[in-house]
């Protein structure tokens, strides 16, 4: 299928400035669902949608903290901050990542880890490379920094209306990777952690995605067909269906009959041992015959 560059280059400058408006709010005191809807406001504001809801993990949680409607939950002096967001333009999907440490500054280790690892992996990437060359450079440059690659987390292939599928860009040499090829769009996500670097599921989910098309059979009220057919078949969270059927009871009973018909998955937060600290940065990137783009790189 032919990828559309531009449509695709137009989301990643969406993201990018999206992302960097994010990470301009991070600070102690801020509601962090505050900084969510704001990034999600600016992707609209710049003609694109949102890809997956905007989501912010604190400090032992790798990823998939999404905010519940009201959340209260306020940035601490203390904690390292991971914004993910990313945008579709026409169904074509970039996705990034970025960490601010409030308590070691720009100068933090465990955010140096991370970005590095990135780079390092940025720049092995080419048509014919080994993902299992990619994943060594990631793990390598954590290691050598004193930290652990969290290795049962990776990143992704992203298609059009697709945020997930092959091939998975591994954070360590994994001897079973895939090898890149042109015309494939990747996402890279390097997670640095101070802990053992490996994550488990804990925690209520605020996301969730169809597994397949509504059909006639499934017999929904017509505002949850609605609903389900503006996410597009890309994730959604509790927050968008409340806005989408009007109040919170609504979507609860919505959510109830969507999973008891196993139309949709929950995706809860990925987490270590709390007190351990979690860095990560991420890009899109589209591999082309003669070496790769980075769609996602922050605004001059």
């Amino acid at each position: 299928m032919k990828i559309d560059l531009e449509k695709l280059r137009e989301s990643g400058r969406i993201s990018a400035t999206a992302l960097a408006h994010g990470r301009k709010m991070i600070e102690p005191g801020t509601r962090i669902e505050e900084i969510q809807r704001a990034v999600e406001a600016k992707i609209r504001e710049m003609g694109g949608e949102p890809a997956f809801p905007a989501q912010i993990s604190r400090n032992h949680i790798a990823a998939h903290y999404c905010s519940p409607p009201d959340d209260p939950t306020t940035l601490q002096a203390g904690d390292i901050v991971k914004l993910d967001c990313g945008t579709h333009v026409d169904g074509y999907v970039t996705d990034n990542a970025t960490t601010v440490d409030l308590r070691d500054g720009d100068g933090s280790m465990l955010c140096t880890a991370s970005r590095m690892a990135l780079e390092n992996a940025i720049s092995r990437m080419g048509p014919g490379v080994s993902l299992t060359e990619v994943g060594r450079e990631v793990e390598n440059t954590i290691e050598q920094l004193g930290f652990q690659p969290v290795r049962n987390l990776c990143g992704h292939g992203v298609a059009r209306y697709t945020i997930h599928c092959a091939p998975s860009v591994p954070n360590y040499a994994d001897p079973k990777a895939a090898k890149l090829r042109p015309n494939m769009t990747i996402a890279c996500e390097p997670f640095a952690s101070d802990g053992k670097g490996m994550i488990d599921v804990d925690g209520k989910s605020e996301v969730f995605m169809l597994k397949r098309p509504i059909k006639p059979r499934d017999n929904l009220p017509a505002d949850i067909k609605a609903a389900m057919a503006a996410t597009e078949r890309l994730p959604f969270a509790r927050r968008d269906l409340v806005r989408s059927l009007g109040s919170l009871d609504a979507c609860e009973k919505a959510l109830r009959m969507l999973l008891k018909k196993k139309l949709i998955e929950d995706y809860p937060p990925l987490c270590e041992k709390p007190g351990v600290r979690i860095a990560q940065f991420e890009h899109t990137i589209f591999i082309h015959e003669d070496g790769p783009e980075v769609m996602t790189r922050p605004p001059e």
